[in-house]
């Protein structure tokens, strides 16, 4: 009896641990206002003919950025093996060096990026995208060379305390100060995907806080962030992208009754786009608080549009919300 209350602690333990792991996903709201701003923006400017092979780039498009996270985690087991075959090359020189003969294998012994490679959705996202970085070699090799230049990489290699939080602390520095803004490896992302550019820096974001969350204890099977947390937000994309849609002419009128006599010609294109998809959220989604709503969008046009557009958009929002609630046509805070 006491041996199987002992076994089902552990097993509560297990999965209270994963249960921990799975409450972030990868494809949150954020990133979905991000694709839907892309892709309603390329819907126009392809002439609006067909709502349904929009709708489907769309999720296509939320798809692809999923692979990049997988594509970035697997950055980091391609940096060590690249490391691992560099010191089996030195060793079968002909005439290697005592520094050679007996290197430092603690970069290559790296417990954090030896579970990561063994990681059970990882290895299916290899089997089944049949993505690797075996056509990158001489990026693997660069990104390599500048990690060893660093002083993470000194000071690691020449502290002779191993831990497993150690080895994943370097990975979460060597990531945050060498795979982030590289203007290589974006230039590389680009060529393979055109989604890739944009989605990089948000896709980043959820690299790390994936390293952080990483327990030797779960092994294998420890959980990669989930693409969606559920069917909702994945409604949620659909419904904001087809609203946007639907209700244009509505939306922009709502615009131009507040332009003080404005031609909409004057207002920015991608202006007008992102408020359009602000108000279709504000107005089809009950359960998300207006203030929300306001600073994602006014966010999104610090990303994508001029420099005066998110006080413009922020002002003409809130000039919008204000009509609206005075109309009784909104009711929601």
């Amino acid at each position: 009896m006491k041996s199987m209350l002992y076994v089902l602690s552990i097993f509560l333990k297990f999965a209270h641990l994963i249960t921990q792991q799975l409450n972030i996903v990868m494809i949150n709201r954020d990133l979905i206002r991000l694709k839907v701003v892309q892709i309603v923006y390329a819907y126009y400017q392809n002439g609006g003919k067909n709502l349904d092979t929009a709708e489907k780039e769309l999720f296509f498009s939320l798809n692809k950025a999923y692979d990049l996270y997988n594509y970035l985690l697997l950055l980091m087991v391609e940096v060590t093996k690249y490391a691992e075959k560099r010191i089996i090359a030195g060793k079968n020189k002909l005439r290697p060096t005592p520094e050679e003969l007996n290197p430092n294998m603690k970069f290559i012994e790296n417990r954090f990026t030896a579970q990561l490679e063994c990681n059970e959705q990882l290895r299916a996202f290899v089997e089944n995208q049949k993505k690797t970085w075996s056509n990158d070699e001489e990026f693997v090799k660069s990104l390599f060379e500048d990690i060893q230049a660093s002083d993470y990489y000194k000071d690691y290699m020449a502290d002779p305390y191993r831990s497993y939080e150690s080895d994943r602390e370097l990975w979460r520095k060597l990531y945050k100060n060498f795979v982030f803004n590289n203007p290589k490896l974006d230039a590389l992302l680009e060529e393979q995907s055109l989604y890739w550019n944009d989605d990089k820096e948000i896709v980043d974001t959820f690299v790390l806080k994936t390293i952080k969350r990483f327990d030797v204890k779960l092994g294998a099977k420890q959980p990669l962030l989930p693409e969606y947390k559920d069917e909702e937000d994945q409604e949620f994309a659909r419904r904001l992208f087809r609203r946007t849609i639907l209700n244009a002419d509505y939306y922009r009128h709502l615009v131009m009754e507040n332009t003080r006599n404005w031609n909409l010609d004057r207002i920015a294109f991608m202006d007008l786009i992102i408020m359009q998809i602000a108000l279709a959220e504000i107005l089809s989604f009950p359960n998300i608080p207006i203030s929300v709503s306001l600073n994602e969008y006014v966010e999104l046009a610090k990303l994508y549009s001029t420099p005066k557009s998110p006080s413009f958009i922020n002002g003409m929002l809130d000039a919008i919300v204000n009509q609206l609630k005075k109309e009784n046509k909104l009711t929601k805070n």
